[in-house]
């Protein structure tokens, strides 16, 4: 324990060459042997390594040491532009050993079907064709299962290696002992057809798995894409564009319109409505003006403006979303560890089925036997390759966060992610959450004798120099109507009852019925009003002048747009929805009538909203808590996922599981919705996986042989099942190919996801 409570650093490595979750074993393994790793995890589908480590006890190098010692390829990755890749010169010669390996199958089985006549035997041509093959295009498969070999493991390379290695061999042999009595009497036939296409069409699959995985990492790269290169810099009153990495704090620039903002900052001359769709999701531009914060990658519409840098480089809200999906997608799932698990013990299992099918057709087999004990022992190994599995999880966390950031939707981990779908109640605070947190004017009540601009401009006037949001509120409802205010004078606040002070040389109050009735003013005609207001959860402002009341101003904090429906679509999936808030329970119920939620938790205080948490969960509740404020941190952590709205505060999204970028609550739901995607994508990867593997083995063993035995195989499936019932080798290859490659897929369609097409209920 004393380890993890120092302070640790953190790095992420490439890693090339991975293919199952063995491989992710093995790397994790051997990470975590290295003195000073407080937490190493890798991920397949992005092919990296996240390592915790204890600073000053270790360096990077080791940690490369330690995954060249496993038997893969670390690399450094580009910290100035994460999630940016681009076709390197281990991608070319995967390209051109996939055309050697294919084009080598082709010659020689074309050969073979043809019967060709040569001056020599032809195994010697199809030999030196498949020779470069099996030791050049296939040498990573040897690699790879060495270096797995010498830390007592084994990988899917394993299985690759000893399946094309023995019919290599066997044909190699025949070749050269051809003449020898046993092959006279059971047959001559060669496999380096078997052996040049199972390994060409590895590197097929292993090529369509990139390109696909490489599309499964589309969210970063178009988020990094969609910041400019240059920024135009007003400096010493010059104006001139600079690369954006130069940059920095308090630097002023320069945006004109339908340009992209390079960094944040905040609005100090100008105005426009910039489209912020790529960090929110929402599609609507948002107007800025003289204060407003705006944020690098953003596009701006019509107008110019010029703004101060305030963040820049990895400071910037771009650079966060990126590095948070990013370790989202490095992380990994519960339910992926058990498929890791699976695969690491699956494939020494496979070798010793593989072994037990050799022995038993060879002493049971038909003629030839050695050959058909052979190929059915290399069918077993090749379709056996458990790198779906591997992929199964990974590749749909990759694209389902990514769609997330797209939306709007940053999710901390996969195991958030695969929590959220397990969710059955969402509580959801008031403050700030449900409504806008700051009060607005709802009602304007005037006596017989007043109008509402009147009644308006006096309220408003006199509250010029109050620091209270309620005079916000009433300054704000008369700008909005355009009135024009006069300057207060001898202003003075009553703490608990309101104002008072002089407008127009009329001596004016404005605050609750105590007040009124301590300087004599009647408001009995306005009581009856009063009192309605205060049921409906406002609060009603007597305003008053030269001792006659004036009328009533009601103040409150309304609804957030989009409440009602985000909680009616909450509902719609099958959640209880729970308010929790400090404001009275008269109060708190109102708003809840209003928005359809049954059960409130009213007058509690900011210490006791982890008791309410608690409470849910010890009725058996997996909870999950929507906040924004400071004292919404602790109440996030205790929840099963925490989320919070990305207009709160940088407390409440570093506790929460889940940040909602925007302050759209319909986000919620939808968080709810792609978790529910992501975690069904999950489980039909892995159940095609497993069912592919299931069905597939007993028939690449030989189950189908008796079968056949006594009327033979049909014609048709002969190019299947050969002439005994036994798969055709090359075949499994292709279908372990394919089986990676369909998962791999499965998991893109994420990427279509849209929140309204979700079912409703999980």
């Amino acid at each position: 324990m004393a380890i993890a409570a120092e302070p640790t650093g953190r790095v992420t490595i490439g890693v090339r060459g991975m293919t199952c979750g063995a491989c992710v074993g093995h790397v994790e393994k051997a990470l975590s042997g290295v003195d000073g790793v407080v937490f190493a995890a890798v991920n397949l589908a992005s092919e990296r390594a996240t390592v915790e480590y204890l600073p000053g006890t270790v360096r990077v190098s080791d940690f490369h040491d330690a995954i060249s010692g496993a038997g893969y390829d670390p690399h450094a990755l580009d910290d100035a532009a994460p999630g940016l890749s681009s076709e390197d010169d281990s991608s070319v010669e995967l390209k051109l050993k996939m055309a050697v390996s294919i084009g080598s199958a082709a010659i020689i089985m074309t050969l073979m079907a043809l019967s060709f006549e040569m001056p020599f035997r032809a195994d010697y041509l199809f030999l030196a064709l498949a020779a470069p093959v099996q030791f050049w295009a296939g040498a990573g498969f040897y690699r790879s299962a060495w270096a797995a070999l010498r830390h007592g493991t084994s990988n899917m390379h394993t299985l690759i290696a000893v399946g094309t290695t023995a019919a290599f061999g066997y044909s190699a042999v025949v070749t050269f002992l051809h003449d020898l009595s046993v092959f006279s009497i059971h047959g001559s036939a060669t496999y380096f057809d078997t052996s040049t296409a199972i390994i060409g069409l590895v590197l097929v699959g292993q090529f369509l798995e990139g390109r696909a995985k490489g599309r499964a990492a589309d969210a970063i790269r178009r988020l990094m894409r969609l910041r400019p290169d240059t920024a135009r810099v007003r400096r010493d009153g010059i104006e001139a564009d600079v690369p954006v990495d130069q940059v920095v704090s308090g630097d002023v620039l320069v945006v004109r319109p339908g340009e992209r903002l390079p960094v944040d900052g905040t609005v100090i001359e100008g105005a426009s409505a910039v489209d912020e769709s790529m960090l929110t999701g929402e599609s609507m531009p948002v107007d800025k003006t003289e204060g407003s914060p705006v944020y690098g990658a953003t596009l701006n519409s019509t107008g110019a403006f010029t703004y101060r840098a305030t963040s820049v480089g990895q400071d910037a809200v771009l650079a966060q979303i990126v590095r948070l999906v990013e370790e989202a997608q490095g992380s990994k799932a519960p339910v992926q560890r058990l498929a890791d698990t699976v695969s690491s013990y699956f494939v020494p299992t496979v070798i010793g089925i593989a072994a037990l099918v050799f022995l038993v057709w060879l002493a049971f087999g038909p003629d030839p036997s050695y050959a058909n004990a052979m190929l059915a022992a290399v069918a077993v190994l090749i379709i056996a390759c458990p790198c779906a599995m591997g992929l199964a999880t990974p590749t749909a966390i990759m694209v389902g966060t990514g769609k997330g950031a797209s939306l709007g939707i940053l999710v901390r981990s996969a195991e958030a992610l695969e929590r959220a779908h397990n969710l059955d109640t969402v509580v959801l605070d008031k403050t700030g959450t449900l409504t806008l947190g700051q009060p607005a004017v709802t009602d304007i009540a005037p006596a017989d004798d007043v109008d509402e601009a009147r009644l308006l401009r006096i309220a408003a006037s006199a509250e010029q120099r109050s620091e209270h949001p309620i005079a916000a509120a009433l300054l704000d409802a008369a700008r909005s109507r355009g009135l024009t205010l006069a300057e207060p004078a001898g202003f003075e606040a009553l703490p608990g009852h309101g104002i008072s002070t002089t407008v127009d040389g009329d001596a004016v109050l404005i605050g609750n019925r105590p007040l009124m009735e301590r300087h004599g003013i009647a408001v009995e005609r306005l009581a009856a009003s009063a009192d309605e207001l205060a049921a409906a959860g406002k609060t009603p402002l007597f305003v008053a002048r030269e001792g006659a009341a004036l009328g009533l101003v009601a103040v409150a904090d309304t609804l957030r747009p989009g409440a009602a429906e985000a909680v009616t679509a909450l509902r719609g999936q099958g959640l209880r929805v729970v308010m929790l808030t400090g404001d009275s329970r008269r109060t708190a119920e109102h708003i809840a009538a209003q928005l359809g939620i049954e059960q409130v938790a009213a007058e509690v205080l900011p210490e006791d909203k982890v008791a309410v948490i608690r409470g849910l969960q010890a009725e058996g509740r997996t909870v999950g808590m929507v906040g924004d404020g400071i004292n919404d941190a602790p109440a996030l952590t205790q929840a099963d996922v925490g989320i919070a709205i990305g207009a709160g505060t940088d407390v409440a999204m570093e506790a929460a599981d889940v940040t909602l970028v925007g302050a759209d609550l319909a986000n919620v739901s939808a968080a709810m919705a792609l978790s529910r995607a992501t975690m069904r994508t999950i489980k039909q990867n892995l159940f095609w996986a497993f069912a592919y593997n299931a069905a597939l083995i007993p028939i690449a063993a030989g189950v189908l042989y008796p079968v056949f035995a006594g009327s033979g195989v049909p014609e048709a499936l002969t190019p299947i099942l050969g002439e005994h019932g036994f798969l055709n080798p090359i075949l499994a290859a292709g279908a372990m190919a394919f089986s990676s490659v369909s998962v791999v897929t499965n998991s893109l369609r994420l990427g279509r996801f849209r929140p309204q097409d979700s079912p409703s209920t999980p």
